[in-house]
């Protein structure tokens, strides 16, 4: 079902991982740094996101505007995200132009010059993002959820930081950071498609193992997690509401029944919440639960957005049946569809050369090892109903769940006493 992965470790400890698929014509490559929002001090709170975007605005050789001309002149895309723990560089061409698309990668990423005039520039885009997202409750909602749940910890800050420290990072900061934190060991590069490992080795190996090893680092702290109700009033058509409870690390032995519980919960069209409070009562045009997972720590989450007057029902709704899942065993055509509609989305895709990369790169970091596909399904197909029902009831205490309010909500005092919902 899978085809070969190969791996080559450079003497720096830079780890290059390729995965053939010969059928394809395209390439996706990405460079992957362990470094992301959760690794920042207070004051740096921002920085790994400002660097996702100054990489593509110059190098020694490339002006911003060479490398964008560069990339559409082969047809090819290029982009980067940051998460709470990594940073991604990645670009997709066809296979004819790899050494175009790994030379202006690894250009960028080695000999960016972070130029203060770019700096400047770049400060007014992220301003621009961070009002563009304030704007958008529904993904706002979100980085407001996160700071319920865990407070001061960096698990809790934006990734996009604060107006204040954006306007305070400059050339010196931001190339500070880099050097400090983007170290060989925490480097990995994926990519997969029509391409021949020890080619795409010759073509980046020498210029990435350049880079100097460090052993600073700073130490993840793992986070208590709070259980209280934070509203923020705005004026709004709706009550935009989050709810976040205890969940599992991303290697968690329990990840497998911890994403049926989601897809139960509300993943889909067909799951109790989206049934419940969509289909049956009318409550939500919008209503789904998700799942985040981090080395150390993760949480099951639920997004709904409703009409002011129908806040507080929703969400006694919801922790209705968030308990019902620890106090009353699923039904095992319930879990069957679940375990499908899973794998059903895996295998899909699986099918895009960039989620192949992705995946590559993801396995490498979490457990050290490429994980086949098949070992994925079966572990899904191993749930059993008492799985289900055992980890909801350590999942889904009523002192675990963290909810969060961002709407025109006039009478607070409704919600003083919302989390006394026995279960």
């Amino acid at each position: 079902m899978d085809q070969t992965v190969t791996k080559t470790t450079l003497n720096n400890g830079i780890r290059i991982l390729s995965k053939k698929i010969p059928h394809a014509r395209s390439i996706s490559m990405g460079v992957w740094v362990n470094v992301g929002a959760r690794d920042e001090t207070l004051s740096e709170n921002g920085l790994s996101h400002f660097i996702e975007h100054m990489i593509f605005k110059g190098t020694k050789k490339r002006s911003a505007l060479q490398i964008a001309k560069e990339f559409d002149s082969i047809g090819g895309n290029t982009n980067a995200f940051t998460t709470m723990e990594n940073t991604c560089y990645h670009a997709k061409v066809m296979d004819t132009h790899l050494e175009t698309m790994v030379d202006i990668l690894s250009d960028i990423f080695l000999y960016s010059t972070f130029a203060s005039i770019e700096v400047e520039k770049e400060r007014a885009v992220i301003f621009q993002e961070i009002g563009m997202t304030e704007d958008t409750p529904e993904e706002y909602i979100h980085i407001l959820l996160g700071n319920t749940c865990w407070g001061d910890n960096p698990l809790g800050r934006s990734i996009l930081g604060s107006r204040e420290n954006i306007l305070s990072f400059d050339s010196e900061t931001i190339r500070g950071f880099f050097s400090r934190l983007y170290q060989p060991k925490r480097i990995l590069i994926s990519v997969a498609g029509n391409m021949e490992h020890d080619h795409f080795v010759n073509l980046v190996g020498q210029q990435f193992e350049s880079i100097n090893p460090s052993d600073s680092f700073p130490v993840r702290v793992t986070p208590t997690g709070q259980s209280k109700v934070v509203i923020h009033s705005k004026d709004l058509e709706q009550v935009h509401i989050c709810m976040g409870t205890k969940g599992l690390s991303i290697t968690d032995p329990k990840r497998y029944a911890f994403s049926l519980i989601n897809t139960i919960l509300g993943g889909n069209m067909s799951s109790r919440l989206f049934q419940e409070i969509r289909e049956n009562r009318g409550l939500a045009y919008s209503v789904y639960s998700f799942i985040s997972s981090h080395v150390d720590t993760g949480m099951c989450g639920v997004y709904v957005g409703v009409d002011p007057k129908n806040a507080k029902e929703t969400i006694e709704v919801i922790l209705n049946e968030i308990f019902k899942l620890k106090k009353i065993a699923v039904d095992s055509t319930e879990l069957q569809s679940a375990k499908e509609y899973t794998k059903g989305n895996l295998m899909l895709a699986l099918e895009s050369i960039d989620s192949q990369m992705v995946r590559l790169a993801q396995n490498e970091i979490h457990f050290g090892r490429h994980i086949p596909l098949q070992e994925v399904v079966n572990k899904i197909e191993e749930v059993k109903v008492d799985d289900i029902i055992d980890l909801a009831s350590t999942l889904f205490g009523d002192d675990q769940i963290a909810i969060t309010l961002l709407g025109p909500v006039t009478d607070k005092k409704l919600y003083d006493d919302i989390l006394s919902i026995k279960n």
